[in-house]
């Protein structure tokens, strides 16, 4: 998988989970979620209840991180039938990387954030 980062912070506004993965858009809809943090309360150790097994659908993920969830250290990675396609983790809440099978989907993150770099 090929990646970018860029920052968490766009002057006064957080990029957050949920924002992400709205960026993703329609690449996202059919996957299935694993979630860790190194954080621990109700709502991490919720996100890592719901990606046992087979892992949450995207719908199920953006309604629990929406609106404005910031974590740390935090990892969500997207599966599809042939394994993982997508990996955001988000770095001491101040940079994202994004790994992606599909360049298209960093592609279009570019347009979004660019300042991305290459990882």
């Amino acid at each position: 998988m090929k990646g970018i980062r860029f920052e968490a912070w766009r002057g006064s506004h957080y990029v957050t989970l949920a924002e992400v993965l709205a960026r993703l858009g329609d690449s996202a809809r059919e996957l299935r979620w694993r979630f860790e943090c190194d954080e621990q309360w109700d709502l991490t150790a919720e996100l890592e209840r719901r990606s046992e097994g087979e892992g949450m659908d995207t719908a199920t993920l953006l309604a629990l991180v929406s609106p404005g969830v910031q974590f740390v250290d935090a990892e969500a990675t997207g599966f599809a039938e042939g394994g993982p396609v997508v990996v955001l983790t988000e770095f001491d809440s101040t940079l994202w990387e994004v790994r992606a099978a599909d360049e298209r989907v960093l592609a279009g993150l570019r347009r979004h954030y660019p300042d991305a770099v290459d990882l």
